[in-house]
């Protein structure tokens, strides 16, 4: 996949076997889009599925030439994300969140694929994520493998509620280059994320039939906290690698707590 440069500058994608379509799920990111879909702007497609934004994320996706269908009301993370699959005009795909960019050394690490050469279904790519300031090159949170490049003939999203993912029928190979992912603006973003993604995990965890005691809340957190902290470096990070194990242990903690109220006939969280 050897991609020519044009004269503005950007570097456009030229396949040798198969063209790409990038695809991105959305709603209500017009901060965060551009940069997005600048990153892909090598790719031969760009498909963004909106969920109904009521802010400018679908004009913004329209002015930078993407191709912008409307899927409202918010299905859910697997049924949209295949919708987007479904909807894209070539088999292999590069799928992508709104918060997350393609890393210039990534860009030039696909271009030099040949997709279909060596038989492989997909490839996994590390993401790195920036958080208070810094590169987060430690913890839970590095390398954090994502298999985001696929041909889709092979694989489909999977999961419910929370988590969800991509399988693919076949082998998979791993690029060096990552994804750059900005998820959060500050410690408050991240604690409103916490907020509903644990509810969304205790709901599946519940209705999958798992159930948490005292003492699995107890230990559980201390667990995460120390894998964090100690066991993958986080201490390394200095402030940044103590918030990012301390959330993590929280999170946990919630998680845990949440599903304990619904076992225990409690109201969940909405």
């Amino acid at each position: 996949m050897p991609g020519r440069r044009e004269r503005t500058g950007t570097i456009r994608y030229t396949p040798r076997v198969a063209a790409l379509s990038a695809v991105l799920i959305t709603l209500n990111e017009e901060l965060r889009l551009p940069e997005a879909l600048a990153s892909v702007a090598f790719c031969d497609e760009t498909l963004v599925v909106d969920a109904g934004s009521s802010d400018r994320t679908v004009a913004i996706a329209q002015a930078a030439g993407a191709r912008v269908i409307i899927n409202a009301p918010w299905p859910g993370f697997v049924p949209q994300r295949n919708l987007a699959l479904d909807q894209a005009r070539h088999d292999w795909i590069l799928a992508l969140d709104a918060d997350e960019r393609v890393s210039e050394p990534l860009c030039r690490e696909i271009q030099s694929l040949a997709a279909d050469g060596p038989g492989l279904a997909g490839y996994r790519i590390p993401r790195l994520t920036h958080y208070l300031g810094r590169w987060i090159r430690a913890t839970d949170w590095y390398p954090d493998w994502q298999l985001r490049l696929f041909d889709r003939r092979r694989g489909r999203w999977q999961g419910r509620r929370v988590h969800e993912s991509v399988r693919v029928a076949g082998p998979v190979g791993r690029l060096r280059s990552p994804i750059e992912h900005h998820p959060y603006a500050d410690i408050a973003a991240h604690l409103a994320t916490i907020d509903r993604y644990t509810t969304l995990w205790a709901q599946q965890a519940f209705e999958d039939g798992r159930r948490a005691g005292v003492l699995k809340m107890t230990l559980a957190p201390l667990a995460a906290f120390v894998r964090n902290y100690v066991l993958k470096r986080g201490f390394t990070l200095g402030e940044a690698g103590l918030v990012v194990s301390a959330l993590g242990s929280y999170y946990t903690f919630v998680k845990l707590a949440k599903l304990r109220e619904r076992s225990r006939g409690g109201t969940p969280a909405s």
